[in-house]
């Protein structure tokens, strides 16, 4: 973070494209905030710290929801030759389809939108996790369930987080073409987190970008990103960054008649949702 900081401090952010191809008309972008600002900066490191806190209360009921599953597995692919290689694999493509449900299912952006809060886009904003995270641990239940040991699908998910944490920075423009091709690469990346309408809904893989190229969710930065959520928040509140989503589909069921209204209100499409 450091070193991201002092080579970011040296850099103008200026509004416009960003490679020689055309983009949607419309208003030019107003001038995009770069690098650190400090209590931006102190909100994400507060949010690590209470995503930490969330993670180890909850870790004994995901080890034993592991457990019961991985003694009824239908496979072994533990035991394989390259069983870690295989795991990674599996999650990163779990991942995917967690992260995309996660933007279009509002109760499970609930848990995701503090990712998003901030306006800026540096190392720090990788460690501005939530703090609801096991609403999504069903998403890797078919991991145990082929076979693979807690260890392996522990390894398997730290790596690929510790890989996601290097792309959120604005530092490192392309890499080479082949791994812009299949990696999620900080130009990727950077494109998931813009509200720009071009990049709302796109770019969710965590280290491969083909599973976007493959379902159809895949957007090249071509366009300098505005980073935030479509209204953004005021706040410094670490319980509101944290829960206010989860707040006001509470309201939004309780206002709402008939069953079918209430329904959508929570498993809805967000109303506020971002790149």
């Amino acid at each position: 973070m450091l070193w991201e900081h002092r080579t970011l401090s040296k850099r103008d952010r200026l509004a416009g494209d960003i490679v020689d191809r055309p983009v949607p008309a419309g208003e030019p972008d107003p001038l995009v905030p770069l690098g650190y600002e400090r209590n931006d900066t102190i909100d994400s490191l507060t949010m690590l710290a209470g995503s930490v806190v969330v993670n180890v209360v909850t870790a004994g009921v995901l080890a034993k929801l592991h457990e019961v599953v991985f003694r009824r597995r239908v496979a072994n692919l533990g035991s394989m030759r390259g069983a870690l290689a295989v795991a990674m694999l599996a999650w990163d493509f779990l991942y995917y389809w967690d992260h995309r449900w996660m933007h279009e299912v509002r109760l499970l952006w609930g848990n995701h939108v503090a990712h998003h809060s901030s306006q800026r886009y540096n190392l720090s904003t990788a460690l501005r996790q939530p703090w609801a995270a096991p609403l999504t641990a069903y998403a890797f239940v078919p991991l145990p369930l082929l076979g693979f040991s807690a260890r392996q699908v522990r390894l398997a998910g730290q790596l690929n987080l510790l890989y996601q944490y290097w792309i959120h920075t604005e530092a490192i423009d392309r890499l080479p073409r082949v791994a812009e091709q299949v990696l999620n690469t900080p130009s990727h990346h950077r494109a998931h987190h813009g509200v720009n309408k071009e990049y709302l809904d796109r770019n969710y893989g965590g280290i491969l970008i083909l599973w976007d190229r493959l379902f159809g969710t895949f957007e090249p930065e071509v366009r300098r990103v505005r980073y935030g959520l479509t209204t953004n928040i005021t706040t410094r509140n670490p319980l509101r960054i944290a829960y206010q989503e989860f707040i006001d589909i509470s309201s939004d069921v309780l206002r709402r008649r008939g069953i079918g209204a209430k329904l959508r209100a929570v498993f809805g499409r967000p109303v506020s949702a971002v790149a």
